[in-house]
């Protein structure tokens, strides 16, 4: 059986190509059209109900649908003796009928594309051309152009149709590579007229006319464009067919190749000795002009024998920074430049022999080659020598793997992409590429996705020059990709591919880090893939290490932390989080400090599941909350910077760490630690948060005394934001959890906070009551028995008996002295010096460090 669907629908069955079988009924080829676009899919009732009817279908859609598709089983069957019985099948809620590829060219068609695709990005012209050939000649017209189309139809032909038109730019471009420019002129003037708001295709006819020596011509076509684009859409031609003729006008030699032999297609070595196999410069690169001119320096002005290598994280855009490179290069490399992927397939580079093999190849060496890797190196130099060539040798996995292809004569020169510097090859130069500012990358997803920072699509009108909600919102689409390039172009491609998307559209479903690595996948691009290649790469030691270091806060931080998490010594933490820099799966700055990137902290995140024991992220949140505890006891939470709040978010964020990966004790212990910086900063939400958590860790670690201690601190919390209720139910909820577990020191600090809450309500001889237990039950030189005569004195003051008042201060003071309690010393002394100051009384009354209580008036 075969089905031709792209033009009028033709069906041949067993009887050959000389009879048809066709269905004459409108209806029947709809029903049957629309399955064969989704061939091998369920195409629902409902939808061949509206590709049939629309938005009017008849009481008996249901029943007339059951009698089309029975038909259509009988003349399938009439074609081929039971072919409508088996490939035409009922699968709920509708049909699918199930084809071999072989049997469509609709399926043909998009195999065809795809391999001429990959072949395109690989740099072999001329199986791209033929490949991309093939696929356009089984278009006989537009899809199903016999056939009524409804919603499924519709939308399958405005696909289908950009893939052809994608197919034929792809052919032309790779027979523009191949030298066949002088042939294409008047295919390319006639397909402009078809598309003439393609500028791709513009491009491509700028490109030939001016090979062929017509340049004025190319010129002209530029200026036509043009005139088109701002008379009926008021844009300008975009960056890429601007930069083209800008080299036109200076006649840039870069931009010629050899011409074809007359009716042949090329090879590399038939190209008058200059093999061009480079992928097509991209046009929406931006933002490396830096980089690029350092690169394109040391490759045109560096000594003999200097090779470049172009190093950095997975997504960085090494790739596109180097053919880029390589292209503006043209005239430093007369003989050619070749292009080799030295590692096609993630996780199987190439042995240095089959990258050698591929160089030859690719620079048209036809005959047998030697199978040895020393006598493949002696064929490549040969081959170059006395040449000025360039070679690209893209995703080099070693410096091994490096050392034989890199090129030994005077003209020649080597420009690599790899993850790591390649330290041990002397005659390499590394340029070290970082994600991209926030501007430039702002520029990357407008080139990529036509969208201007208004939030529109660039193809519909010029972009408005202010627009500071769509700006905003493409800043923090570029900070969620953590400004990555890979991560950029496929936040972009997406809105490219959804032109009902905004920039504000795509930020909202990228700023849930839980699901961010999955919304950044979109068709073939995946970066969460990406990424996960340069984790692969690494040795077991250094993937053990990059998941435990994920439990640090977000947030640069020293050794001392990374050594705590790791469960190491200084030494061999150093040397585990070098590694990781080295693999560039960490980042380091000139302080010292470390950090991962946004994007690289979240594929951690994902792949930190509990394993052994020893290597439990359980054990390294818990390791690691026990340092910052010791630190927080001792002098402070290490490597801190000051944030405002008393360097707390990372402590907090520490404890939040240990708490998600059941490390109760250790949560418990740095949030009994926090309470003090807590409190003297009035850090009322991290102090919930810290509080709330230990509170959970200490009753799942069934640690009374713990919970006791929380509740209370919360109570005063809720005390000092005057939620009285709360804070009275904490703290009673505190005495009684203290009573439970015998624990009477705790016990009367919550009592302490009791008659704080009676005081505020006047009852006074309930506050003393309360307080005369509580010091029965507070250990001597206590900070909490500070509390309990602190809250004794201002009951004095409240019941008139200044007296009592100022000694209780006075032992207030004493007691803050033997502590070395600078904050609690100094407020006795303000609460004395106002007892004897004899001016008129102050409206208010400090019954904490820093928190007033109104005087009631007389």
């Amino acid at each position: 059986m075969r089905f031709r669907i792209l033009g009028p629908m033709e069906i041949e069955g067993s009887a050959g190509p000389g009879v048809s079988y066709t269905p004459r009924a409108a209806k029947l080829r709809v029903v049957l059209g629309a399955l064969l676009v989704r061939s091998g899919e369920v195409v629902s009732v409902e939808a061949l109900t509206d590709e049939l009817w629309q938005d009017d279908p008849p009481r008996t859609a249901t029943t007339t649908l059951q009698v089309y598709i029975s038909q259509l089983r009988k003349q399938l069957s009439a074609a081929q003796d039971g072919f409508g019985r088996e490939a035409l099948v009922t699968r709920p809620p509708g049909y699918v009928l199930r084809l071999e590829p072989d049997e469509l060219d609709l399926t043909r068609f998009e195999e065809l594309h795809a391999s001429g695709r990959r072949a395109l990005e690989a740099g072999d012209f001329a199986r791209a051309s033929a490949l991309q050939r093939q696929a356009i000649d089984l278009w006989r017209g537009p899809l199903l152009s016999d056939t009524p189309h409804g919603p499924t139809l519709d939308a399958a032909a405005v696909r289908l149709d950009e893939a052809g038109v994608a197919a034929l730019e792809q052919r032309i471009r790779a027979d523009l590579e191949l030298g066949r420019h002088r042939d294409l002129i008047a295919e390319l003037q006639s397909v402009t007229t078809r598309h003439p708001l393609r500028e791709e295709f513009h491009g491509h006819l700028m490109l030939a006319l001016f090979r062929a020596g017509r340049q004025a011509e190319a010129l002209r076509a530029f200026g036509q464009l043009r005139q088109t684009l701002v008379e009926e859409l008021a844009i300008e031609p975009g960056p890429a067919l601007q930069r083209l003729h800008r080299r036109i006008l200076r006649g840039d030699a870069g931009l010629l190749v050899a011409e074809a032999a007359p009716s042949a297609a090329v090879t590399a070595n038939q190209s008058r000795g200059r093999p061009v196999a480079l992928p097509a410069a991209d046009p929406a690169f931006t933002g490396r002009e830096d980089e690029l001119a350092r690169v394109v320096h040391l490759l045109t002005a560096s000594p003999a024998g200097t090779c470049v290598a172009v190093a950095g994280m997975p997504g960085v855009g090494k790739t596109a920074l180097a053919v880029e490179a390589a292209h503006r290069c043209a005239d430093t490399f007369p003989d050619g430049r070749l292009f080799v992927d030295l590692e096609p397939e993630p996780g199987s580079p190439l042995t240095a022999a089959q990258a050698l093999t591929r160089l030859l190849r690719r620079a048209g060496e036809t005959g047998p080659l030697p199978e040895a890797m020393e006598d493949l190196r002696d064929t490549l130099h040969t081959f170059l020598a006395g040449r000025r060539l360039l070679l690209v040798l893209d995703h080099a996995s070693s410096e091994a793997q490096l050392r034989p292809l890199l090129p030994a004569g005077e003209g020649c020169r080597a420009l690599i992409t790899i993850r790591r510097t390649p330290a041990s090859l002397a005659s390499v130069r590394t340029v070290a590429l970082a994600p991209l500012p926030p501007e430039a990358a702002c520029a990357l997803l407008t080139a990529v996705s036509g969208t201007a920072l208004d939030g529109h699509a660039d193809d519909t009108r010029r972009p408005a020059p202010a627009a500071p909600d769509g700006r905003a919102a493409l800043l923090e689409v570029a900070g969620l990709c953590g400004s990555l390039p890979l991560a950029l172009r496929s936040a972009a491609a997406q809105l490219a591919a959804r032109p009902h998307w905004t920039p504000q559209t795509l930020a909202a479903r990228l700023r849930d880090a839980r699901d961010r690595l999955d919304a950044l996948r979109v068709g073939e691009l995946d970066v969460k893939e990406i990424l996960l290649t340069g984790y692969a790469a690494a040795t077991a030691e250094q993937q053990r290490s990059f998941r435990l270091l994920a439990l640090l806060p977000d947030a640069p931080f020293e050794l001392g932390p990374a050594a705590a998490v790791l469960g190491l010594g200084p030494d061999a933490a150093g040397r585990s989080v070098e590694g990781l820099v080295d693999a560039r799966l960490l980042e380091a700055d000139e302080a010292g400090r470390y950090r991962f990137h946004p994007l690289l902290r979240l594929l951690a995140a994902v792949l930190s599941t509990p394993r052994a024991r020893e290597h439990s992220p359980r054990h390294g949140g818990a390791r690691l909350a026990e340092t910052y505890a010791d630190s927080v006891a001792q002098a402070g939470p290490p490597a801190v910077a000051d944030t405002g709040d008393g360097g707390l978010a990372v402590p907090v964020g520490v404890l939040r760490t240990a708490h998600a990966h059941g490390a109760w004790q250790a949560a418990l212990r740095l949030a009994d630690t926090l309470s003090g910086r807590l409190e003297s900063h009035a850090a009322w939400h991290s102090w919930r948060t810290a509080h709330t958590l230990g509170l959970d860790a200490a009753r799942r670690a069934r640690d009374r005394a713990g919970e006791a201690r929380m509740l209370r601190s919360l109570g005063d919390l809720a005390w000092q934001q005057r939620e009285l209720t709360r804070c009275e139910e904490l703290y009673e909820a505190a005495a009684r959890a203290a009573r439970g577990c015998a624990d009477d020191h705790e016990h009367g600090r919550a009592l302490v906070g009791l008659a704080d809450v009676r005081l505020d309500a006047g009852a006074l001889d309930e506050a003393g009551a309360l307080l005369d237990t509580a010091l029965g039950s507070l250990r001597d030189g206590s900070p909490a028995r500070f509390d309990a005569l602190r809250a004794g004195a201002l009951l004095a003051l409240d019941r008139g008996d200044e007296a009592t008042a100022t000694v209780r201060f006075t032992a207030c003071r004493d007691l803050a002295t033997a502590l070395r309690d600078r904050r609690l010393e100094a407020y006795a002394r303000r609460c004395l010096r106002r007892l004897t100051d004899v001016r008129e009384p102050e409206p208010a009354v400090e019954v904490r460090p820093g928190v007033w209580r109104l005087r009631e008036a007389a």
